[in-house]
């Protein structure tokens, strides 16, 4: 059983900018509830289906497996829930620690996220200076969340 824990930040400047590209991301729901969401998701090459159970402070259950990508593509065309999620993730390293950050196009844009994925819930992070606040209790901030309420209308 696959268990995620990770934190959520806003920045707080663009000092985190890499100088290289990030990955592209497209990605849709197919059930988005207050018990669990169903995403498909196509990253550069790669193609998923990734089911999320209910978020438990910074911890909840997550199963992913590859799908081809014509079903991806099939399913983020007609079946999700819409608008859909568009970004580019850069991943940065600090202190043994990668970095995940999110920047926001379409109706999310101007909205840019780092996450951090732990190994358990209690482990002691060293801050990059570019984060911000944390946001991994606020549930707008759940990409689930900004299918229904985007960063638009906020």
């Amino acid at each position: 059983m696959g268990i995620e824990i990770e934190r959520k930040f806003l920045l707080c400047d663009e000092s985190w900018r890499p100088s290289g590209d990030g990955v592209l991301y497209r990605q849709g729901y197919l059930s988005v509830d207050a018990g669990r969401s169903v995403r498909i998701r196509i990253a550069g090459e790669r193609s998923t289906l990734t089911i999320k159970g209910k978020s438990r402070g910074m911890t909840r259950h997550e199963f992913e497996y590859e799908i081809p990508r014509r079903d991806a593509i099939h399913m983020l065309d007609r079946l999700c829930l819409k608008p859909l999620i568009e970004k580019k993730r850069y991943r940065i390293e600090v202190a043994g620690l990668c970095w995940e950050v999110d920047e926001f196009f379409g109706v999310n844009a101007g909205l840019v996220l780092a996450e951090v994925e732990l190994e358990h819930p209690d482990q002691e992070i060293p801050l990059p200076a570019w984060i911000g606040e944390e946001v991994t209790d606020d549930p707008r901030y759940y990409n689930a969340s900004l299918v229904k309420q985007p960063f638009s209308t906020w």
